[in-house]
């Protein structure tokens, strides 16, 4: 089932950019040519959203559409920070996106300046973060909600982007290193709304301060900060990769 849904708003978001596109030709008073639907490149990218690809097309030299797939595992560790917890985090990327790419100087003759691209789109986020903090030493302790509780055990649980479509909007740099291959960099976000998250604890953690919150309760109250946090509300977003143009 997941995977029609990919095929469809992959489908869904194709036939948008490509409507974009003819625009563009509507506009300038030119005849449609069908070739303008082959995609003019490709590209191969890794980032925080995971690793895949893109189908490139370019309007005009202002105006360029991608369509592409981001998705694997990838994991940190004690790298992801949640409501003040780091945790160790195994991410589950699933990412269907379309993205318009604008380039204000995109006909210069120097290719630095036409490099530089605003992208605006939309993307299908299914992703998920399985999180885990947990502490191996018995004279040590983990803060959970700002409070300290000591004892063999954890946290863990998950924080998931499920079934969204997202807008987006970045800042990129493709310049082109030869005729047809070149370079990009791209950092934006994806607003998503809150993540739905479920997290429990397990082992012995406790707080011997007389009237301190149990584990429990710090646990809960994490998850409605969490919940209800306007930062959690944005997917970030930075990846590198290389493209090849015919």
């Amino acid at each position: 089932m997941k995977v029609l849904k990919v095929l469809a708003v992959a489908a869904a978001l194709s036939a948008s950019g490509l409507a974009m596109a003819d625009s563009q030709v509507v506009r300038s008073g030119s005849t449609f040519d069908a070739n303008q639907l082959i995609p003019t490149g490709v590209r191969a990218e890794v980032g925080t959203t995971g690793y895949g690809g893109a189908l490139l097309w370019t309007a005009n030299p202002y105006v360029g559409l991608a369509l592409g797939y981001n998705g694997g595992d990838i994991s940190w560790t004690d790298d992801v920070s949640v409501n003040g917890t780091k945790y160790d985090a195994d991410m589950d990327n699933d990412l269907v996106y379309l993205n318009a790419e604008l380039r204000p100087w995109g006909a210069s003759q120097n290719r630095w300046a036409q490099g530089l691209y605003v992208a605006a789109g939309v993307a299908y986020v299914d992703s998920n973060y399985d999180l885990n903090k947990r502490n191996s030493n018995a004279n040590g302790s983990i803060n959970v909600n700002d409070v300290a509780y000591t004892g063999i055990g954890g946290v863990k649980g998950n924080l998931s982007y499920d079934n969204n479509i997202a807008p987006y909007v970045g800042l990129g740099f493709a310049p082109k290193i030869t005729k047809n291959i070149g370079v990009f960099g791209e950092v934006g976000a994806y607003y998503t709304g809150n993540p739905s998250v479920n997290l429990h604890d397990y082992g012995t953690l406790v707080n011997g301060v007389p009237g301190a919150p149990t584990i429990g309760q710090s646990v809960a109250a994490e998850e409605q900060k969490i919940a209800n946090d306007d930062k959690y509300k944005w997917l970030p977003v930075g990846k590198v990769g290389v493209s090849y143009n015919w």
